[in-house]
Order: C-alpha cells, then structure tokens, then sequence
C-alpha cells in the first residue's frame, strides 16, 4: 500500500485539537473501570463454576479459558478504538463536540448498546464456524480454533490501523471464520469448500463490493438534498476556526454520532460475546452448556413440545431412523444437502432430548458428564431445522410440521443460546474504553485524508445520517453491511458532491485495504490453525 497518502495531509487552517490528553479524572476512571470490569469478571466466572457443585480435575482448561477470554476481550478493545472513527469523525471536525468529549461520550454509547443488544447476533455468528469444531469446542482443535480466528482478526485489524486505513471489523471477523473452515476442512482431506458457509460469505462479499457504492451515493444525494431545501451557504462552507456550527446542525450531528455509538456497540459487541460463550461451553459445560437458571415448568414445557415435534415428524416421514441419526443432522448442517434419512434422523434425536429433559426434571440436574452431549445433541436439531426453514423447498413439510419444529427450535434456543449478564459488562467495558485509545489516526484519516478539503457542517451531517440509517437498517434486516465503509465513502461521496477534490492517493488505500480484508483474514486465521493445531 502506498502510505504516503496516508502520512501526509494537507494543511486544515480550522483543524481540531487533537492531541489534547484525558484529565487525570478521566484517566482514574478509565484504569478503575478497567480494573472493576476484570475482577468483576473473575469473580463471576468463579461463581458460576463454584455452584456447579463440580470439582475441577486439573487447572489446564482454566488457564486455557483465561487466556482465550483476555484474547476475546482484546478483540472487542481493539474494535473500539479501530471504530471510533465511523461515529466521532464528523463531530469532531465540524466542532461539534470537543475530541476527549466526543471519544468518552461514543465510549459510553457504545457501553449501552452492548447492554441493549439481544444476543441474536451473538449466536448467529457462531453458526458460520464448522460444526465439528463447535461440537468439540473444548478439545485441543476447538482452542485453535478460537486463538486463530480471534488473532487473526487482531492482527488485521492492529495493522489497518496503523496505516489510518478505517477497514471493517465485521468483515475481518468473518473473513477469520471463513479461512478457519477452508484450513479445517483441507486439513481432514476433504475440500476446502465444504468447511464454508458459502451463502453467508457471498452475502459478505456482495455487501463489500455494495456498502461503499451505497455510502458514496446516498451521502452524495443527501448533501445535494440539503444544498437545495436550506438557504444558509455557511453550512456549506469550511468553518471558521473553532466555531461550532448552527444549533440544529450540531443537534443532528451528536444524534447521528450517538445512534451510530449505540448501533455499533449493539451490533458489533455481539460478536465478541458469542466467541465468548463458545469458549466458555468448551472449557466449563457445566455452568454455561446449558441454561441452569431455567425454570423446572420450563423443562415439563420443553418435553412436551419435543414430544409433539417428534409425532409430528413421524407422521410426516414415516421411514426408520438411522442407526447414528447425530451423524445425518451433522453431515447436512456440513453440505447443506438433504437426504431421505434427514426428517427420520431429526425425529429420533427429538425424541431423546425430549426424554432427557423430562428423566432429569431440570437443566440445572444434568450431571456434569451428560451436559456436553446435551447442548451437542440440542445444537446439532437447532441448526438442523434453522437450514430447514431457510431451504423449505429441500423437505416438505406441511404447516403444523413446521410450526412444531420452530417452536422446539425456540425452546432449544432458551436452553443453549443465553448470555449471562456478567459476559455483557465484560464486553461492554471493553469495548467502550476501547474507543477512547488509539482512535486519532482513523479519525485524522476521515476527516483530513479522504477529501482536498476541510470537511463542513452540512457533509459531515450527510455522511453521519447515511451511516446511522445504514446500520439501522443492516441491523432490521441482518444484512452484512459495513458501517466503516459507508461512512468513509460517504465522506467522500459528500466532497464529490461538493466538488471539493478526493484525494486519490487515500482513496486507492482505502479500496485496496476493504478488498484485501476477506482474504487476508482468511490467510492468516488458516495459517495460524494450521500452526496452533500441531502444538496445542
């Protein structure tokens, strides 16, 4: 990449205080909130193992978890500090709000829409993971698993970093997933296209060559919208020294900075949360395989819905089960393939986690050396029907079939897919002090390195309103969307409209680092699987 785009911008004659440090308040708070957020974790995770009434035989899979938990931690604070441009580079530099205030306040935003968030996000990101590493997440393959991906995914996004370059997290994160599955699958001898959620990454790839394209042209409108409805050419205008800029202006600004703060937060906290809850099912089933804290009347509910489902499908696909109907559920969940054993197979393992559920009473009874299989055996029917209900075509199924299978999908996704209030503090201190380190050089790149010129009110209030809506929508509809790439296209798109000058030496690092994110994530998380699996 050729840096000195980079290093090397022009002269703004109202460019922001930067280098202005925190109070030492605001540095106690930081370092104490830092500290609070770790003891309050460990004394947590202390808790949860300590009421599962088991005594652990060696520490190995606490030191594991320890360290698998700093490495998630770190991947939600370098996240923060590497997005922080997409919500406070415009506020900043139309002198909105202050650089330290504006970090802080996207800092506690992003805080609050980790806590918001419902944790769908959290699980869907683990179902693009090969399913035999998930079923033995715990096991040596499952740890280098979680290193690599989430190293990777570090790495990338340390190093775009660096270079000012605002790349996707998201994308990055995916790309690590995707490379895992490719080097997983090579490395047992089968193609390396069957370890990858293909339609998943097609969507990634689609919203990678689409989100800057949407991001430019939307902002471009939005500025030549306001060039026409509002009179004020000052809005239009570089301003002037520290002046901040009209009181609804400046209003709309914080708004759109807050609601991308809390978007992000919500949407992007998510992920780290449920790398989270996998490393903690591998290394201690016992208090985090299964939901303990639901209620006995639940698990009489649960076995009465498996009972239906199982009847249900019988009725349907009358055919004997298979003598390993685990095996089917897993080898379709892996090839996205249907076969005529596929509804008997789901039928027969209905049935058992049905009467599993029903013999032990509760979830909280399991034994400790049952728990493990399970959450195996309830992941494998979750995901099993949810490629159902997304390929109906593959199997039909009449209504009521389908109606009992989503409901024991919903009661299955009670028992496994939860996030103790614990995981979510963790994450949402990570990730919102990380937005207050390290974020000056992609903010300097949005605001000074995109465009000739110094970027006004009116552009930056465009680019910020596309982004918020993006995200917004990205999060209705569960599309793939970049919000850093939206917004720093839609900064350029604004200077295009306004006929201020794109400096092109940024512009072709920008497009060279968003379509070098996939496969350079890809690369490194398979290396490093490659690597951590013949010493781990």
């Amino acid at each position: 990449m050729n840096t000195k785009a980079l290093h090397s911008s022009k002269s703004f004659s109202s460019r922001p205080e930067l280098s202005k440090k925190h109070s030492l308040i605001t540095q106690i708070l930081f370092f104490g909130t830092l500290f609070a957020g770790l003891l309050f974790t460990v004394a947590s995770l202390n808790h949860d193992v300590s009421n599962t009434d088991t005594s652990p035989t060696t520490w190995l899979p606490f030191i594991l978890l320890g360290v698998a938990l700093l490495i998630a931690l770190g991947f939600e604070f370098v996240n923060g500090f590497h997005d922080t441009a997409n919500a406070v580079a415009t506020v900043i530099y139309t002198h909105s709000l202050p650089a330290n205030v504006a970090v802080v306040w996207s800092g506690l935003f992003n805080f609050l829409g980790v806590m918001a968030s419902s944790g769908a996000v959290a699980f869907g990101i683990i179902s693009l993971l090969p399913v035999e590493l998930i079923l033995q997440v715990g096991s040596a393959a499952g740890f280098a698993m979680v290193f690599s991906l989430l190293i990777a995914a570090i790495l990338w996004n340390l190093g775009t970093w660096f270079l000012g370059l605002p790349a996707s997290s998201s994308h990055t994160l995916i790309g690590s997933i995707i490379g895992v599955g490719v080097a997983n699958a090579l490395m047992h001898g089968r193609d390396g296209t069957s370890g990858v959620d293909w339609a998943q990454a097609s969507k990634v790839g689609y919203s990678l060559l689409l989100s800057p394209l949407v991001g430019f042209i939307a902002a471009a409108l939005v500025l030549l919208a306001l060039r026409t409805i509002v009179k004020n050419r000052e809005l239009f205008r570089e301003p002037k020294g520290n002046k901040p800029p009209p009181a609804w202006i400046r209003g709309i600004l914080i708004l759109t900075c807050t609601g991308v703060s809390f978007a992000h937060g919500s949407n992007d906290g998510q992920k780290g949360m449920g790398l989270i809850m996998l490393i903690l099912v591998g290394t201690v089933p016992m208090a985090y395989a299964l939901n303990r804290a639901m209620p006995a009347d639940q698990a009489v509910q649960f076995a009465a819905v498996a009972q239906v489902t199982q009847a249900s499908l019988q009725h349907t696909a009358p055919g004997a089960a298979p003598d390993k109907p685990l095996q089917t559920l897993s080898v379709y969940i892996r090839t996205k393939e249907a076969t005529p054993e596929l509804l008997p197979a789901l039928a027969a393992v209905t049935g058992s986690i049905g009467e599993q559920v029903k013999g032990y009473g509760s979830l909280a009874k399991v034994p400790a050396d049952a728990v493990a299989n399970v959450r195996n055996d309830m992941y494998l029917t979750s995901e099993a029907i949810r490629l159902i209900d997304k390929n109906p075509e593959a199997v039909h199924l009449d209504a009521d079939t389908k109606a009992n299978l989503m409901a024991f999908k919903k009661e299955i996704d009670k028992a496994t897919k939860f996030i103790p209030l614990w995981v979510k503090i963790a994450v949402a201190i990570a990730l919102g002090l990380g937005t207050m380190v390290g974020w000056k050089r992609i903010v300097v790149t949005v605001g000074e390195r995109i465009g000739k010129t110094h970027l006004t009110y009116a552009q930056g209030a465009s680019a910020e309103t596309v982004a918020m809506l993006t995200i917004g929508a990205a999060d209705l509809y569960g599309l793939p969307v970049s919000t850093t790439q939206v917004l720093s296209s839609g900064v350029a798109g604004t200077m295009a409209a306004n006929r201020s000058g794109l400096q092109m030496g940024t512009i072709r690092n920008l497009l060279m680092a968003w379509v070098l994110t996939l496969p350079m994530a890809m690369l490194l998380s398979g290396s490093l699987y490659w690597l951590f699996s013949q010493f781990i």
